[in-house]
């Protein structure tokens, strides 16, 4: 049994738990869906084309995003009662307010980004995702007021369908596009008309709250935002910079290699494929415990908010617990299987040359998914400024790295498996810089004998696909679901799962069919 006792989850924290869970493994199918079906609409050199414009779209999305939700939910969770409406109306006029400007600089930006990064060819393409952070820009605070209002039912339900808009639009664009042979451009496309489509859906689900007082004043809601952007910035350059700088070298071996022009990009943008498709499973504990911190954030600020210091430390106790045991099971199963998992949902071209980077990746990724945890900690507890430094400060080790142990590499699998370990080291260091700060701020974080059962569990997970040799799909499906099960028989074995954490699933369990 852990050694940290869970908290008695309220009942709506345990339905809504369950929903943003459920929506969340929904998110991953389907994303799993997508990316596939893009792999093989679009080949290699057209996935890293596309890749290469999401690396720096999703900068400015994954900004609008995050910071996005946290301020408008933090700011209607802490409202009083007779309040809310009016500080759900207040946010989501600010975020209104600042959606074009800050889609017309990316729309000036970006394609500078592109060519610097030796992708001129797809420079039209990030013009056009402008449009996807317009409507990121009106969507994701209406996400927020449902999550500060912790009405998670309804923001799973809006996120699955949204998931299922852009899955169907970016396809559609791609397969229209493909007779023109502008797959890429089409992909990008049908991204931007899903993120658009789906603001006046949303308003109509959420509503935009009612005049009257609340909420804070303009420039008090610019104090609160700019930190946690800027945090956010921070961190999103250090989940995407790898990508980028990959591209940069990519592009400088190209020239080395004496290639120019047309044949140059294509073994840039193959090489780029490759290490998006490792990024794709790679990420999925990040995607995973994303999960976690919309239930974790609104209650920490609540929390917070009321002066509750032991509330506030059995939160981030279970929270971080709960985030590490599921973490290990994912990177487990994905260090563990690595070549198989790619040759499941990509073409060999991609598959056969990824694995080694992949079993790299899921490590440093594994840890940045608890990085990304540990920096939610600090913006729900009023430490904005401590995550905004820390992101600052790894993305610049994940750089340092990266230039440090990447050039010189051969095209494709070298230069990937070059940038996943570069990447992996740093974010290990940049986690225990993490978890150093949240101990400090809310003087509690996880036992250290749960993070060494998880580490026991996982390495001997992770050795039985290799000991038992290697098969078909039919096989992998099973030898993931065989991964999975030793882990959590591991952690059982060790004590570190119990009854009382049997007792809280079905609790939560009993709750949501009530």
């Amino acid at each position: 049994m852990s050694d940290d006792e869970p908290p008695a989850a309220p009942t709506h924290a345990g339905r809504g738990g369950l929903a943003i869970a459920g929506a969340k493994a929904y998110f991953i199918l389907i994303g799993f869906v997508q990316q596939t079906l893009l792999g093989r609409l679009l080949g290699a050199d057209g996935y890293g084309a596309y890749s290469s414009v999401m690396a720096i779209a999703n900068v400015a999305d994954n900004v609008v995003i995050s910071s996005s939700i946290q301020g408008t939910s933090r700011t209607v969770a802490e409202a009083s009662a007779g309040e809310v409406d009016g500080a759900h109306r207040r946010a989501l006029s600010i975020h209104a307010a600042l959606a074009l400007p800050i889609a017309g600089l990316f729309a000036i930006f970006a394609p500078m980004i592109a060519r610097a990064s030796g992708a001129p060819h797809v420079a039209f393409h990030a013009r056009v995702a402008a449009l996807i952070v317009l409507g990121y820009c009106l969507y994701t605070p209406l996400v927020g007021a449902l999550n500060g209002r912790r009405r998670f039912v309804a923001q799973a339900a809006l996120d699955v369908g949204y998931a299922t808009l852009r899955t169907v639009t970016m396809l559609g664009g791609a397969y229209l596009f493909a007779a023109r042979q502008a797959a890429p451009l089409g992909a990008v496309s049908g991204f931007a008309l899903a993120a658009v489509s789906i603001v006046p859906i949303a308003a109509l689900v959420v509503g935009v709250g009612r005049r009257g007082p609340g909420g804070p004043s303009l420039s008090d809601y610019l104090k609160l935002l700019w930190p946690l952007a800027l945090g956010q910035l921070f961190l999103n350059m250090l989940m995407q910079s790898d990508i980028t700088l990959l591209r940069y070298f990519a592009s400088e071996r190209a020239a080395s290699d004496g290639l120019a022009g047309t044949a140059a990009a294509l073994a840039a943008d193959r090489t780029v494929g490759i290490y998006r498709a490792c990024q794709l499973f790679a990420f999925l504990p990040y995607q995973l415990l994303l999960s976690v911190t919309f239930i974790l954030f609104p209650l920490l600020a609540k929390a917070h908010a009321d002066g509750n210091d032991e509330a506030v430390k059995t939160y981030v106790r279970t929270g971080v617990r709960l985030s590490l045991v599921l973490a290990g099971a994912m990177v487990a199963v994905i260090a563990g299987l690595g070549p198989l998992l790619l040759s499941l949902t990509f073409k060999p071209e991609i598959a056969e040359p990824g694995g080694r980077c992949l079993r790299v990746l899921a490590l440093g990724q594994g840890a940045f998914a608890l990085y990304g945890i540990f920096a939610t900690v600090l913006s729900s507890l009023h430490k904005e400024r401590w995550s905004m430094a820390l992101n600052g400060v790894a993305t610049a080790m994940v750089a340092a790295a990266a230039w440090g142990l990447v050039p010189g590499a051969a095209q494709g699998s070298p230069l990937a498996e070059r940038a996943a370990l570069a990447t992996s080291c740093a974010l290990l260091t940049a986690a225990l810089l993490g978890a150093v700060a949240v101990r400090r701020v809310a003087g509690a974080l996880v036992s250290p004998w749960t993070l060494a059962r998880v580490l026991v569990a996982g390495a001997a997970a992770a050795a039985l696909p290799v000991a038992l040799g290697y098969g078909g799909k039919l096989v992998t499906i099973a030898l993931a679901a065989a991964v999975g099960f030793v882990y959590f028989i591991a952690l059982i074995v060790t004590r570190e799962l119990g009854r009382d954490d049997l007792e809280l699933v079905l609790r939560v369990a009993r709750r949501k069919r009530a």
